[in-house]
């Protein structure tokens, strides 16, 4: 029955989002709640009461290499049950939306009135919001949004920068409470939400298609043709790889289970470590959320929320991801080169690429045509719905050219459902999100108090400011997905480094921009910071190594990811926000800092490094990040001469030998 019923409702919500993008757009206050009434249908649908508890079953027998026992299995179904309630409300829900738009539409807070059936609408929408959280992302995030909403109704009786000043009466702060969150476009219905309903949909559907059609596998065997013959070619398949992919998929956890299975059994066969694999792969996988033309869904959000087109921020993140992996591929380079002399040499370290490439090439035309029409101007709407329709006719192709990638109608509508499901995955989080903005500047002066907290700290000390917004954004990328860690981090965290780099002369535009990239990137560098690392320990998993290791190998692997942040906020050019002669010195400046610090991290240039040729090395990086004048040449004679000493000493060591 639950089956049928899912089905149902993923071919209306199919067709929904395919009128709104086909026909026309709706109002955003009926939009949003429509997409958010189809995502909840489908989560209760898809994730049952009794969910969680089939899951630990089914992972318990599979741990036993055994097979769960259906009785188990069906001892809790009476659970299923207590769903009744969850789709009463979203009939609630969806009847509210439809005969109360027109009063909606035209409603402002404090003057239209606030009737007993809004009440009703804001309690059953987050109560739901709470469970399909529960559901589909666990506790953490569920507690952090209840604590947000607790605090919104305790405020007035706090103490420090928790304090807000309370309303004249209960009944005016239930008003506002209610407005915000279901009435107006500033909480649970507002932009991260509309973001999802008119951009990211597409995005999911298009990456199921793209997957299915096998334009990921031809990506991964990119990656995987390039290296072949490289020193550590399956390290370095594996950045290349993971790369590629998440220049498409723009999911760190989706990239290691992906191109992991590959790429670290490899890596272990040459002589990599489990743990070294691991976190090769977690690093190269999670540096997908930053890498153009899609990155993460927060990116698209970022747009939403700066108000621009998004290509301006995919054109932004281009010099710091290239760099990014740049970083990578050196690390792991130097890392073959070091355990060269403990490889046996009669492995075969060649990767074998099953397949030929050429004639697949075309499968790449839908992801190309997505970029193309993006760098045009068109809406990211349409660029999606483009790069769905040239998923289908490659397809198409695939019949005469590659059939074993071929895929009929029913593969076709299984990618619907597939898109459908991710796309109903990142609604809830953003919708829920949304209760969490509303409190922090709609219920409550928290964002103005840590705001001015924070200024005070470092008005001064602009790194100050940095660190202590670097520090609250890796805890809330610890705690939530991503696109929740950059939303509240936005919230919390811009508003405080915006007015600093005002004072420092920075246009508004540029500033912020580089508070929310700042805040972006690390709520991404989160998934690979231990103690929670998602993508780390899915990594580990694979490489059946420790996990814990594994995502501390991983830290120090991304090291440039976490330092990437202070250079674009220190020297804006890294985000092509200057000229082309301080874009081309900065990014200069940018590769050979990085070319440094990977050497630092890897322990070997051409020799293992000594203890204080790491630290000078290390010391020549962080000059060169640093934009002075006087830093930039010292970084440059230190680190040049740190790899030269080294190179005259190997060649020494080679003659002696």
């Amino acid at each position: 029955m639950r089956t049928i019923a899912a089905t149902a409702v993923t071919a209306v919500f199919f067709a929904f989002q395919m009128y709104i993008a086909l026909v026309k757009q709706l109002t955003p206050m009926l939009q949003s709640p429509l997409h958010l009434v189809f995502a909840l249908t489908l989560v209760f649908l898809y994730f049952p009461a009794d969910y969680n508890y089939r899951k630990k079953l089914r992972k318990a027998a599979e741990a036993k290499g055994e097979t769960p026992d259906p009785v188990l299995l069906n001892k809790r179904a009476w659970m299923n049950w207590l769903d009744i309630p969850a789709f009463i409300g979203i009939a609630y829900l969806l009847w509210y939306v439809i005969t109360q738009n027109a009063r909606l539409n035209d409603f402002v807070v404090g003057i239209s009135d606030v009737y007993t059936i809004d009440y009703v609408c804001m309690v059953v929408t987050i109560l739901l919001l709470l469970l399909a959280v529960y559901r589909t992302l666990g506790i953490m995030l569920t507690a952090f949004i209840a604590v947000f909403i607790l605090y919104a109704w305790t405020a007035p009786y706090l103490p420090g920068i928790l304090y807000t000043k309370p309303k004249s009466t209960m009944l005016k702060f239930l008003n506002q409470f209610t407005a915000g969150m279901v009435m107006t476009e500033s909480g649970i219905f507002g932009t991260p939400l509309y973001t999802s309903a008119s951009t990211l949909f597409y995005f999911m559907v298009f990456g199921a298609f793209f997957s299915t059609i096998g334009g990921g596998q031809l990506l991964i065997d990119l990656g995987m043709k390039v290296s072949n013959k490289s020193s550590g070619g399956p390290a370095k398949a594996a950045v290349l790889s993971s790369g590629l992919m998440g220049m498409i998929s723009g999911s760190a956890v989706a990239n290691v289970a992906t191109t992991g299975v590959m790429t670290i059994p490899m890596m272990k066969k040459i002589g990599y470590e489990p743990e070294e694999a691991g976190a090769v792969e977690a690093v190269a996988s999670t540096g997908g959320q930053i890498m153009p033309p899609i990155m993460g869904v927060g990116a698209f959000i970022m747009a939403e929320m700066l108000g621009i087109n998004y290509m301006k921020v995919a054109a932004a993140a281009i010099i710091p991801a290239v760099a990014y992996y740049f970083a990578v591929f050196v690390l792991v380079d130097r890392i073959a080169a070091k355990r060269a002399a403990n490889i046996d040499s009669n492995v075969d370290a060649s990767i074998q690429v099953d397949r030929k490439i050429l004639p697949r090439l075309f499968l790449l035309i839908p992801a190309l045509l997505l970029v193309i029409w993006i760098i045009r101007g068109a809406s990211l709407m349409r660029a999606g719905m483009i790069g769905i329709f040239a998923c289908i006719a490659c397809d198409v192709v695939n019949y005469f050219v590659n059939k074993e990638d071929f895929i009929d109608l029913k593969g076709l509508w299984n990618c619907c459902v597939d898109g459908a499901k991710q796309a109903a995955s990142i609604a809830i989080p953003t919708a829920a999100c949304g209760i969490i903005i509303n409190v922090v500047t709609g219920q409550t002066s928290l964002a103005t108090n840590l705001s001015n907290l924070i200024s005070a700290l470092g008005t001064e000390n602009l790194f100050v400011a940095l660190l202590i917004a670097m520090v609250g954004c890796m805890i809330l990328g610890m705690a939530l997905p991503t696109v929740a860690a950059y939303l509240v981090g936005t919230i919390l965290f811009v508003p405080c480094i915006r007015p600093i780099l005002l004072a420092t002369g920075m246009a508004e535009f540029t500033a912020n921009l580089c508070a929310n990239m700042f805040v972006f990137y690390y709520g991404i560098m989160a998934q690979i910071t231990p103690p929670v690392c998602v993508a780390s320990y899915t990594a580990a998993g694979i490489a059946d190594g420790n996990a814990m290791k594994t995502g501390l190998k991983g830290f120090s692997f991304a090291l440039v990811g976490f330092l990437v942040p202070f250079v674009f906020v220190y020297n804006p050019a890294i985000l092509l926000q200057g000229t082309v002669v301080e874009i081309v010195i900065a990014t200069a400046q940018m590769a050979l800092g990085t070319y440094f610090l990977a050497i630092t991290v890897s322990g070997f240039f051409k020799r293992n490094l000594k203890a204080w040729e790491r630290i000078a090395l290390f010391a020549a990086a962080i000059c060169l990040i640093a934009p002075e004048v006087i830093s930039t040449v010292i970084g440059i004679v230190l680190g040049l001469a740190i790899l030269s000493l080294d190179s005259i000493a190997a060649k020494k060591a080679a003659k002696a030998a």
